[in-house]
């Protein structure tokens, strides 16, 4: 009998979303699953269903973060900013309105 360790379910691939740690075989990042869990307050089984993922995957990813989370929380600050630095750069084509 073949037992799957945690190794399993996560993976690193150069040219693939940046080299960051993701579901295996997805495009996937850890980083989003924990935005997802962590701060929009998904349960494992949302995200699971809304993402077509196990479970297992779900709480890879997790274990992951906790056993690394510097390296995610730096990846998180490195997108949130570039897509601060992108919105400056190239303005919203749609008309702001504004609630009255």
């Amino acid at each position: 009998m073949t037992v799957q360790t945690l190794d399993h379910y996560i993976e690193k691939t150069e040219g693939v979303i940046g080299g960051k740690p993701r579901i295996a075989g997805r495009r996937i990042a850890v980083q989003n699953i924990v935005i997802w869990h962590e701060w929009l307050g998904m349960s494992a089984d949302e995200i699971a269903t809304e993402y077509d993922l196990t479970l297992a995957e779900i709480y890879a990813a997790l274990a992951y973060y906790h056993n690394n989370p510097v390296e995610i929380d730096e990846a998180i600050k490195a997108s949130e900013t570039l897509v601060a630095e992108m919105k400056k750069k190239i303005p919203s084509k749609l008309p702001i309105q504004f609630n009255e």
